[in-house]
């Protein structure tokens, strides 16, 4: 029995070294094929959706793009894998994606177990419950006995049970893995309630055969901070993505965006821009994180800022229109906040 326990407990250690190991150098693994793979959700409009020709937006896919941006200064150096909730951490943990921008919620249990890091979040959410109009429902509450469609695979599944148990009501769940099969039970009516998060639930709504006929209920059980994961083990990988939201979030705080960014760049005397810009004599900023000195500069020059890519994609320029919220600035009352570069 011993000697079981001892061989098991050895086979772990090893695994954890190889996973380790193999994960350690993405950044040079990306640099020498010449790309970045970002794993993105199959299809949810607003953050990451192929149109017919298979361009990809969205605002996990801007993420992406921004990666690519601060490492080679071409956006277009980013590929995406169609993951669903089920696939993307085996995708990520076996080295199939490079990391993860899809909207994830970062956990405790996914921070941990699964082998993977989290550190910065570029979507704050929750989860809401979405309604046929005739329904004639106006409350969470009022769910009791329903059939409820849910991925399977995600937060989403684990809430939908503790929000019914704590409230002692009964439902059904109709659960599917693909994100598309869960969207058409709901559409062909096998579900009276489809549940998510709230910001997907916009973006479903809009698939619909007839938008008009839902309502989003007002209640939000839970707190879903979406944000990038990557494999442990990798810590200059992880610097490389979360700075990149962070200098996303900065320039927007200094009012720099992608159509005044040269302007600024040559006539600022604020350090803490000449930092962001790599514009500061004996600058090291990029150079700490195995990047050129314009990292933060191609990425608001091709991409944008975080203001920009969240209006474009989810805001009030697109045809979800959601309000900033608790994604607005902290200077705002929300709570987006970039760390300073320095």
């Amino acid at each position: 029995m011993k000697k079981t326990l001892l061989s098991a407990a050895l086979g772990a250690a090893v695994f954890g070294l190889g996973v380790q190991g193999a994960s350690a150098a993405t950044l040079d693994d990306v640099k020498e094929k010449g790309f970045v793979t970002c794993g993105v959700s199959t299809g949810l409009q607003g953050f990451s959706a192929p149109d017919s020709e298979g361009n990809w937006s969205g605002l996990d896919v801007d993420y992406c793009r921004a990666i690519a941006a601060a490492i080679f200064g071409d956006p277009s150096k980013a590929k995406f894998v169609a993951l669903t909730a089920t696939d993307r951490f085996p995708a990520l943990q076996s080295g199939e994606v490079d990391v993860l921008t899809r909207n994830t919620t970062w956990t405790l249990s996914r921070d941990t177990s699964l082998g993977l890091d989290f550190r910065t979040v570029n979507y704050y959410d929750g989860q809401g419950f979405m309604v046929p109009k005739d329904l004639g429902v106006t409350s969470a509450k009022e769910l009791s006995g329903a059939a409820v469609c849910v991925q399977s695979g995600t937060t989403t599944e684990l809430n939908l049970a503790d929000y019914f148990a704590s409230n002692d009501m009964e439902y059904n769940p109709v659960v599917f893995e693909a994100l598309e099969d869960v969207n058409n039970a709901f559409n062909q009516g096998r579900c009276d309630v489809y549940t998510t998060d709230q910001s997907g639930l916009y973006g479903i709504r809009l698939t619909l055969s007839d938008p008009d006929n839902y309502v989003i209920l007002p209640e939000i059980i839970s707190k879903e901070p979406l944000g990038p994961a990557w494999r442990q083990g990798d810590d200059q990988w992880g610097d490389v993505v979360s700075w990149t939201h962070y200098a996303m979030v900065n320039a927007e705080e200094f009012g720099i965006t992608s159509e005044n960014v040269d302007e600024i760049a040559e006539s600022s005397d604020n350090p803490g821009i000449k930092r962001l810009l790599g514009t500061e004599e004996d600058g090291k900023m990029g150079a700490d994180l195995g990047l050129e000195e314009d990292w933060a500069y191609n990425i608001i020059k091709t991409v944008g800022n975080y203001g920009e890519i969240f209006e474009a994609d989810v805001g009030q320029g697109s045809e979800l229109k959601i309000e900033r919220g608790l994604n607005a600035l902290w200077t705002n009352g929300g709570l987006q906040y970039g760390p300073p570069i320095r």
